[in-house]
C-alpha cells in the first residue's frame, strides 16, 4: 500500500511521463528536438530506477530494532536517519527529472532560466535536470555566497 502513495505522489508522478491510457507500461515516444532524445531516455531510465529503488524500500523496510546496548540502538537509529536523508534526495531529485520530462515534453527544454539563451548540449548530458548555463549558474552561486 505504501509503495502505491510513492507512485501515486504529486513529487513524483507525471501524467505526461506515461502512456495515457495505457497499462502496458510502454513509454511514450520521444517526439521532441532529435538533439535530446538520448537526454530524453536516459531521464527516462534514471527515473524509473530511482522509482523501483523507492518502492522496494518501503516494501522491504523492517520497523526499528530496538538493542538492549544504547550505542547499537543510536547506531542503527542513525543509521536510518541517514537512509530517509538520502531517499528524501532522491525525491527531490525524481520531482526535478518530472520537471526535465515537461520541459522536453514542451520543447522549452535546454533554455536558461537565467539569460534565455541556449544551454549547451555538452552541459545537458553531464547535467540534464539543470536549469541554468554555466555563465548563469556562476553567478547564482557566487550571489548565493556572497549572501552567507
Amino acid at each position: 500500500m505504501a509503495a502505491r502513495a510513492i507512485r501515486s505522489s504529486s513529487a513524483v508522478s507525471s501524467p505526461s511521463h506515461r502512456a495515457k491510457g495505457t497499462t502496458s507500461g510502454k513509454k511514450p515516444p520521444y517526439t521532441g528536438e532529435p538533439k535530446y532524445a538520448l537526454i530524453f531516455r536516459a531521464l527516462q531510465r534514471q527515473r524509473a530506477a530511482l522509482i523501483r529503488g523507492a518502492e522496494a524500500v518501503v516494501e522491504q523496510r523492517p520497523g526499528l530494532a530496538t538493542f538492549p546496548d544504547m550505542n547499537d540502538q543510536a547506531t542503527a537509529e542513525a543509521d536510518q536517519n541517514f537512509a530517509l536523508r538520502i531517499k528524501d534526495r532522491e525525491r527531490k531529485l525524481i520531482k526535478k527529472i518530472d520537471e526535465a520530462l515537461d520541459r522536453l515534453s514542451t520543447r522549452t527544454y535546454g533554455i536558461c532560466e537565467g539569460c534565455g539563451e541556449e544551454i549547451p548540449v555538452k552541459r545537458l548530458k553531464a547535467r540534464p535536470v539543470t536549469t541554468f548555463c554555466i555563465a548563469c549558474k556562476t553567478r547564482q552561486e557566487q550571489e548565493e555566497h556572497s549572501r552567507g
